[in-house]
């Protein structure tokens, strides 16, 4: 019951929370940004050679995971340098790796989710 309930100071019942959650890792060019930087703080020439993604396309999806606060950023020198936010996340894809282990099979067979 508590997951439908709305929270007093957001509105925001926290399944609602979570499907924002899993909205901002559900873009592949996301997932390839932080699966990039799952290695090692990067600048955003790095993360372009990385996942080979355009530099607009980069920066554009690095403004959305710095807003959501799941990627933080730090100046070094000239550059900035992207980290993940929180090791939690990194858990997280941990263990989205994990699992997809498990049911791959069914995720590749499932049409419900299939990109336009």
């Amino acid at each position: 019951m508590d997951q439908i309930i709305a929270d007093c100071n957001t509105g925001t019942t926290v399944i609602e929370r979570r499907a924002k959650l899993f909205r901002g890792f559900a873009d592949p060019s996301r997932l390839a940004i932080m699966d990039a930087l799952r290695e090692a703080p990067l600048a955003v020439h790095e993360i372009v050679t990385r996942t080979e993604l355009s530099q607009p396309n980069v920066s554009n999806h690095l403004r959305c995971l710095l807003d959501c606060g799941l990627v933080a950023s730090d100046r070094d020198g000239r550059f900035i340098r992207y980290r993940i936010s929180n090791p939690r996340i990194t858990a997280l894809l941990n263990d989205v790796d994990a699992l997809l282990e498990l049911v791959a099979e069914g995720v590749e067979a499932c049409d419900n989710y299939r990109e336009a």
